[in-house]
């Protein structure tokens, strides 16, 4: 699994991740109809649970789609943030809290997307348990704020998505420091 493939953008994993690309286009023209809003919002999280199960269930997993992957759940996650703090429905600062694992995953998925000798040495990350549930935690703190619950609410899923969030983001960093180790 080291090579950039094209031809890999139509396994079906790819597919399953790329499907997120539409939703985040359509998303903000939803914002102010919830139900259509967090039905896209699960949408998006049902893509991004199939697409690793279906690549590890049917040994497509590849290069391309471990890079297509994240890139595709930052564009997701970056145009929801930005529609929910335009329209006022969540504040900068709670929309850092909320961030804090995609902010600490960033520079590490751009390294590998961009040096091919690092991922080359960089085997299949599996996911982590705090990465899971700072993903709950983010789908939960965001579906209160776009139903309106109270900000006190907010804040307190979006300060516990924060914690779990650096915990998988270091969890990632150690990983992929021990995979280069040991490569």
């Amino acid at each position: 699994m080291t090579a950039l493939e094209a031809r890999d953008l139509v396994r079906v994993p790819s597919l399953l991740s790329l499907l997120r690309i539409p939703l985040a286009a359509a998303f903000p023209f939803f914002i102010e109809r919830p139900a259509a809003a967090i039905a896209i919002l699960c949408a998006a999280g049902a893509s991004d649970v199939l697409d690793g199960w279906y690549a590890r269930r049917f040994h497509q997993t590849t290069a391309t789609g471990a890079i297509v992957d994240p890139v595709t759940d930052k564009i997701f996650v970056l145009t929801v943030a930005l529609t929910l703090v335009v329209t006022g429905k969540l504040s900068i600062p709670i929309l850092l809290l909320l961030g804090t694992r995609d902010i600490g995953e960033l520079p590490l998925v751009t390294w590998l997307a961009l040096d091919k000798r690092m991922r080359d040495r960089v085997h299949e990350t599996t996911s982590n348990v705090l990465g899971k549930a700072a993903t709950a935690l983010q789908f939960a703190t965001v579906v209160a704020a776009i139903a309106g619950a109270p900000a006190p609410a907010v804040l307190a899923a979006a300060v516990s998505t924060a914690i779990l969030g650096a915990a998988a983001a270091i969890g990632y960093w150690r990983t992929t420091r021990q995979q280069l180790r040991s490569a």
